[in-house]
């Protein structure tokens, strides 16, 4: 049952890089950024009232976790992510989330010297090759005028490394729910007052013009669907998973974007992304059995 919730996650994952691509060419990544963040938080507190009961008190000594998780979340994660993906390409910026695990494995080994086994380090390697083939097709590459947007989301990645293994004290003490909603609230308290701030003046005219419904439905779209659904279930894969072993999936999204592209374009598959794809889920499925 887990493996199924992670697999519906990265299947929503897959499309948030198409998406942030396409947003971002209509409204300024920090606007993007607040107001999925406030879709977001939107979303939780009405959970909250809803099942207000079941959640627990927060601890004064969890107060620090839960502002760091939020940082890391938001004023670096998903500003880096959103507004890197608009000096780079969506293959560039699978890529470096693909490298997840690896920062993740890292962390583990650093701050708990922890001993990792060949045969994770072998499924890990293996599901970043099938990555890499898929994405070479889609069009990797790296380029000079890319470097800015590359280093974005490189950074954004370790960022992600670093929430989803600090994220995992938060959930064994309130639950999956409540912890990623603490993390939402916590991150947004931060951003507001950075988005005031922000020497950046760009215009809110696309939320307000005629073509303002697909704008919204996109914000919608990373809020809610992307944010709070996507980021749910990834917090009660870590309730039940390694570290380690979830962020593993990431290197699926690049072939589960693919399958999408040919269910909707009518495409055949080629040799190389049947490759990649299988090499992709033979280290997924090496890494959790290790």
């Amino acid at each position: 049952m887990i493996y199924l919730l992670l697999f519906i996650q990265q299947l929503i994952a897959s499309s948030t890089h198409l998406v942030t691509d396409d947003i971002t060419e209509m409204l300024h990544p920090i606007h993007v950024v607040l107001v999925r963040g406030l879709f977001t938080c939107s979303a939780f507190a009405l959970w909250f009232a809803i099942r207000r009961r079941t959640w627990k008190s927060v601890q004064r000594q969890d107060l620090m976790l839960i502002v760091v998780l939020g940082l890391l979340n938001i004023s670096i994660n998903q500003v880096l992510f959103v507004w890197g993906v608009k000096f780079t390409t969506a293959p560039n910026a699978s890529l470096a989330y693909a490298l997840t695990p690896v920062f993740v494995v890292f962390l583990a080994s650093i701050v708990y010297r922890q001993k990792v086994s060949i045969k994770k380090w072998i499924g890990i390697v293996t599901a970043i090759a099938g990555a890499v083939v898929v994405l070479n097709e889609r069009g990797l590459q790296v380029l000079p005028e890319q470097s800015l947007g590359n280093v974005m989301v490189l950074c954004a990645s370790i960022s992600w490394a670093a929430y989803t293994f600090y994220s995992q004290q938060l959930i064994e003490r309130y639950g999956a729910v409540q912890a990623i909603a603490l993390t939402f609230f916590g991150g947004m308290l931060l951003y507001v007052p950075l988005w005031i701030v922000a020497p950046v003046h760009a215009p809110f005219d696309v939320l307000t013009g005629r073509d303002s419904a697909s704008v919204w439905l996109e914000l919608f779209y990373l809020g809610v669907v992307t944010s709070a659904i996507g980021y749910g279930l990834w917090y009660v894969a870590l309730s039940r998973l390694q570290s380690s072993n979830v962020a593993v999936f990431n290197n699926l999204q690049p072939i589960l974007t693919s399958i999408l592209a040919l269910m909707l374009f009518n495409l055949e598959p080629s040799i190389s992304y049947i490759v990649g794809g299988v090499l992709a889920l033979a280290g997924v499925v090496i890494t959790q059995r290790s």
